[in-house]
């Protein structure tokens, strides 16, 4: 399977779109780690503990994605957006979520 932020694939011709996919991965707040983050946040400097999370939900995002293209009889998923956000439940805490989208295609 070919994963490429590029809606062409080098040397390869798109045969047949197989629609849109999508993949979410959310993953809860945690008290300690937000504890550390805070006190990074005001003395400054990068926040390890969240950068961990968010790069091991991106390859999560990526490989749900590269699985619901296989389904698809996917060759390729060209055209990949990674995006991150949070959603918020209540005033003491949110989520984190890492979405992946792409276009499932047939090479030839």
């Amino acid at each position: 399977m070919i994963l490429s932020t590029t809606d062409i694939v080098q040397g390869m011709t798109v045969t047949q779109y197989l629609g849109v996919v999508t993949a979410e991965v959310v993953y809860g707040s945690n008290a300690l780690r937000d504890f550390f983050a805070g006190i990074r946040d005001m003395i400054g400097g990068r926040t390890g503990s969240y950068e961990r999370v968010f790069e091991q939900g991106q390859r999560e995002a990526i490989a749900e994605l590269e699985k619901r293209a296989e389904r698809l009889g996917a060759d390729a998923v060209i055209g990949i957006s990674v995006n991150t956000g949070t959603i918020n439940i209540d005033e003491t805490g949110a989520l984190l979520l890492i979405t992946a989208t792409g276009t499932a295609v047939k090479l030839g």
